[in-house]
């Protein structure tokens, strides 16, 4: 059984992770994005898989880990139940998370523009 502050706990020992809150309850991010959330409720967490991972999740430990509902469980959102959890499996769910978060936001660094916009007027330099 896993409480919400050993979820915290592991999320934050993430390298660059921070606590922020979003829609009124705690999230992790890294990088600015989001790889965990926690509840209101403090019974469950959330952690921000590819639908590959979480289909392994789900399969291998049903009474832990559920899509959440929507576009969103489909995307591989993956809710956790806390209390049916053990920390070495919410372990390595919360890293996967974190590592497709850190990596995401390393790929998505902007790209030197040597094409002017669509419609916008060439810099001449001087």
């Amino acid at each position: 059984m896993l409480a919400a502050n050993d979820f915290r706990r592991i999320a934050l020992g993430m390298r660059d992770a921070v606590e922020a809150a979003h829609m009124g309850h705690p999230d992790f991010r890294v990088g600015g994005r989001i790889f965990a959330t926690l509840q209101a409720n403090d019974e469950w967490g959330v952690v921000m898989l590819t639908p590959e991972q979480q289909a392994q999740f789900v399969r291998n430990f049903p009474d832990v880990f559920v899509p959440a509902a929507g576009a969103w469980g489909r995307q591989g959102s993956t809710t956790v139940r806390l209390s049916a959890a053990d920390e070495e499996v919410v372990g390595e769910a919360l890293t996967l998370a974190w590592q497709n978060r850190a990596t995401q936001r390393i790929s998505e660094k902007p790209k030197h523009r040597t094409q002017p916009k669509r419609g916008g007027t060439p810099r001449r330099h001087r």
